[in-house]
């Protein structure tokens, strides 16, 4: 992959925008076409061809080529957000009677839109615990259509055999799709190992500046095609040309800020798997995580999104939480700042703690930019308070 061409010049073509260095926002719902053989051809082939933004816009394209070639897709789509781009993957595929196959512990939109929403139309989902690929295994029905993938999965970080788990499901003729949010293109690499869709919340490390909220598709060219004239075209949760050229702008830093995240994150990991008041750190690097051999073979360095669970109870989270100054309290997280999620947020966790798989005492971490040795310093003194 060269990395730097995709970044900063792939798609770009500046000869048809007057040498500019930064690509134009084209800031326009329509396009005009010379002559009504052209508006024929504009709309048999509006995939490719500007005529209305919520098909495609030049600005927007932009952005698809580079997803598609830091993923090794063939093509990608992107989506007013990662919501948006996981929704429309999961209804290009499956149908009434169908069934998918979901990790345990996704995205909690993911788990609506799965275990909620498509059931009303019938169509089925088992959560199953994905760390070995048996588990998939003994979940696939004849019905089965769809495998959901988080690796890392969302709040405690465990991973799934990206390979092995591709391997079970093409020759039954089964998709696999992937959010790949957690570690980027540049950690993880889905498609290499057999993964057919790769989603996006493109809000986190690619925009990386929590100013603009999208999400990506990346897969085949038929897939895609498939994606855009069913969903995307039918609920038009499009991106639009300004977040587009937003998200672009974002992507420009996207090694340089990874390759920081992943220093910093190693060195208050190593802060907090020494603490005291830390029972257990959720994170691939940890030193204690029981897939150590999979974090070597599937992820190239270390993401800044890490739980802790800590020892003390929910008054004492409120009071570690409430002391962070670097922090901010925040529900997202891949930006350039440093934020602080604690489970119990969620809900008033007191006598409810089953109803939510992870410890009502769970406080999730994202790295951002700042000094690790701020952060660290911050981290001890809101530990302190515990």
């Amino acid at each position: 992959m060269d990395l730097s061409h995709i970044l900063f010049h792939l798609g770009e073509e500046r000869e048809r925008y007057a040498g500019a260095v930064a690509p134009p926002i084209f800031q326009a719902s329509n396009f005009a076409q010379p002559s009504v053989a052209a508006m024929r051809e504009a709309i048999a082939r509006e995939y490719a061809h500007p005529l209305y933004t919520r098909g495609a816009n030049p600005t927007a394209t932009i952005l698809r080529r580079k997803l598609a070639a830091l993923e090794g897709t063939e093509d990608a789509l992107v989506f007013g957000s990662g919501a948006a781009a996981v929704a429309a993957a999961v209804m290009t595929t499956v149908g009434q009677g169908d069934h998918i196959v979901c990790v345990d512990k996704p995205y909690s939109w993911t788990r609506q839109l799965l275990g909620d929403l498509l059931p009303r139309f019938g169509v089925a989902c088992d959560f199953v615990d994905a760390c070995d690929p048996a588990s998939i295994a003994a979940a696939l029905r004849s019905t089965t259509r769809l495998v959901v993938l988080e690796s890392p999965n969302s709040m405690t970080f465990e991973q799934q055999d990206l390979a092995a788990i591709a391997a079970l499901a093409h020759p039954r003729g089964i998709l696999t799709m992937i959010d790949n949010s957690w570690a980027s293109p540049l950690g993880q690499s889905p498609a290499l190992l057999g993964i057919d869709v790769v989603v996006h919340s493109g809000t986190k490390y690619l925009a990386g500046h929590s100013d603009v909220v999208f999400g990506a598709v990346c897969a085949s060219r038929a897939f895609c095609e498939a994606v855009f004239s069913g969903p995307y075209m039918t609920l038009g949760a499009i991106l639009s040309p300004h977040d587009a050229w937003l998200a672009l702008r974002g992507l420009r830093t996207l090694e340089v800020r990874m390759q920081r995240i992943a220093d910093s994150t190693r060195r208050v990991l190593g802060l907090l798997e020494a603490h005291p008041k830390v029972r257990r750190v959720f994170h691939p690097h940890a030193n204690d995580h029981p897939q150590q051999a999979l974090t070597h073979r599937q992820l190239r360095f270390a993401s800044g999104l890490l739980s802790i669970e800590l020892d003390t109870d929910i008054d004492g989270v409120e009071r570690v939480v409430d002391a962070l100054e670097r922090f901010l309290i925040a529900v997202s997280w891949g930006g350039y700042e440093s934020l602080v999620f604690p489970a119990a947020a969620w809900r008033d966790w007191r006598g409810r703690e089953h109803e939510c798989p992870v410890p009502a005492t769970l406080v999730r971490l994202s790295i951002g930019l700042e000094d690790p040795a701020v952060l660290i310093a911050d981290l001890e003194q809101a530990l302190a308070r515990a």
